[in-house]
């Protein structure tokens, strides 16, 4: 028998098998026919398997992801954040994955208590309720009472969960290396690059011990804010495969009925909605990615309180610069702009076809130029894009597609709590506070000095030894390679100030522009200080330009 050539086949020949005949009967067989297998591991040749309509594709690919089981519903669900690997159809229907199967039996689950904590639940708690009150393919939740006399849950991995990940995930590597060397498919996507991020964020998850750090840093980050509860950790009974939160109870927030009839306005959660997802993103950088009205509760005194931190995403700096920079570029509806960004930050290769390009973000620009941004919807705009990321193989970095996936489902949310949901309205001051930050001196700016400055001082450090080698060379009359005089060190001198003056001048002056349009709204103090900022810029690149044409 023919058996793959990949680099961990024996091992793993039976789900192989599970995993190709699942595909098959689903009407992939044209796909895996690409593959270094041997047809006769299915159960019927790839001739005789069915054909579904190509419409149905997309359905028939989400159901096969949900029989393989954990590691492919996850994968799914990354999937369904990639508009740049799949076409629409596949994005919404693997948006519909329910990560919700039925519960292991109690006594599987609690041997896995005992190996972690070191005796029985029964013994440990002052109370376990035996039936889990959510099953997921990864783990289950249980109600406990703490010996302190604190209600809390417990969140438990299913037992061997992870010798089965383990298995698909080397799986997953293993194809996506071959794919990447042997199809047309790898040449255009990087696939090994996605199973190792796919690898990375699903071991991430199955690390309970990360989740509840996840959790301490969403605490710290809102302690100041009334509007947000985050349950605290139990770390004396929390381990990688166990995690103990305190347990918090309220009103599913889009349970409007619910809501009402319990005296709270649901305007005001949409509101709190907005302030959290825009001060995640904006100022902290660190996002919950997974914001579903299943994980947000109202509790007493009209605050939101939020579970499952297992999926979070991450920001830097040059992240949020960058996104305030393509906004700039695209509220100017800029089309050419907004395409030499997309090159700039790596989204677009150098080699895209940008007269294409610009023309479809062009097509965009003007679908949405003059609506009021009320009426733009992220939902909506994100749909709009994901024909033109995935044409183009835009490659933004996962992290902002789970960014995206997140500002549709609050966005969501809010509109069902709030008909007139602005999402854009509340983030509008914010926007402006960051592009004016991010153009003025910071600790990104000091942390770049600091660098150069340790350049400069190893500059320095091999000047000595250089000079020692210079003044060799000159003893023994052997030749140098470069020999400038004074007066051409003094022209070169005048050149470079000029220059660098110039350059400094000119982003002076496109960093300010950029701010104006920003700051039509903003306080008259604040439009006062960019006025005479861009003032001043303009003042000095007139001087520059006469000095230029006086000496020639």
């Amino acid at each position: 028998m023919k058996v793959p050539t990949l680099s961990r086949p024996i091992r793993h020949l039976r789900r192989y098998r599970h995993i190709f005949t699942v595909f098959a009967r689903h009407g992939f067989g044209f796909a895996l026919s690409q593959l270094p297998f041997d047809p006769a591991w299915l159960h019927k040749p790839l001739s005789e398997q069915p054909t579904p309509r190509p419409e149905s594709f997309p359905a028939h690919f989400r159901q096969a992801l949900e029989e393989l089981g954990p590691a492919f519903i996850k994968l799914g669900q990354m999937l369904s954040t990639r508009p740049d690997v799949l076409p629409p159809s596949y994005i919404r229907e693997l948006s519909k994955l329910q990560d919700a199967v039925p519960p292991v039996p109690w006594e599987e689950i609690e041997p896995v208590f005992e190996r972690e904590l070191g005796a029985s639940p029964d013994d440990l708690f002052a109370h376990i309720d035996h039936q889990p009150i959510a099953a997921a393919s990864l783990g289950q939740v249980y109600v406990v009472y703490l010996p302190e006399g604190d209600k809390a849950v417990a969140k438990v991995q299913r037992p061997n969960i992870w010798p089965i990940v383990q298995t698909d995930l080397e799986i997953l590597q293993d194809l996506a290396h071959y794919a990447e060397q042997h199809t047309q498919l790898g040449n255009i996507y990087r696939l090994v690059e996605i199973s190792e991020d796919f690898a990375n964020t699903l071991k991430n998850e199955l690390d309970y011990m990360r989740e509840g750090r996840n959790a301490d840093r969403f605490r710290a980050n809102f302690a100041k804010e009334s509007y947000l509860y985050i349950p605290k950790v139990y770390w004396q009974y929390s381990t990688r495969r166990v995690l103990v939160l305190e347990f918090i109870s309220g009103i599913r927030v889009d349970d409007i009925p619910a809501l009402e009839r319990a005296g709270y306005d649901p305007k005001v959660f949409a509101a709190h909605a907005a302030q959290i997802i825009i001060k995640e993103v904006l100022i902290d950088g660190f996002f919950h990615a997974d914001p579903h009205p299943g994980n947000l509760v109202a509790m007493s005194g009209g605050v939101l309180g939020a579970m499952d931190f297992g999926m979070v995403g991450y920001l830097s700096h040059d992240d949020r610069t960058n996104l305030i920079r393509l906004y700039t570029v695209a509220v100017r509806m800029d089309a050419r702009g907004l395409v030499d960004e997309l090159v700039r930050i790596g989204a677009a290769s150098r080699e895209v076809n940008r007269r294409a390009l610009t023309r479809d973000v062009e097509r965009l620009l003007n679908y949405y130029n003059g609506m009021p941004l009320k009426d733009i919807r992220v939902g909506n705009l994100l749909e709009d894009v994901m024909p033109i990321a995935f044409k183009y193989h835009l490659r933004f970095p996962s992290n902002l597609w789970l960014l995206g996936r997140a500002l549709m489902i609050m966005e969501a949310l809010g509109m069902r709590l709030d008909p007139d949901f602005d999402i854009f309205a509340f983030s509008a001051p914010y926007v402006t506070r960051l592009l004016i930050k991010s153009l003025l001196p910071n600790r990104h700016w000091v942390e770049s000095a600091m660098r150069t400055g340790v350049l400069w001082g190893d500059l320095l450090d091999d000047f000595p030894r250089v000079m020692q080698l210079v003044l060799s060379r000159v003893e023994h009359r052997e030749p140098l390679t470069l020999a400038v005089d004074r007066p051409s060190l003094q022209i070169l001198d005048q050149l470079v100030t000029r220059l660098a003056l110039s350059i400094i001048v000119a982003g002076m002056i496109i960093g300010l522009a950029l701010i104006l349009p920003s700051t039509t709204e903003s306080v008259w103090i604040v439009q006062a200080i960019v006025g005479l900022g861009f003032a001043i810029s303009l003042a000095m690149g007139s001087w520059v330009f006469i000095s230029i044409v006086r000496r020639k």
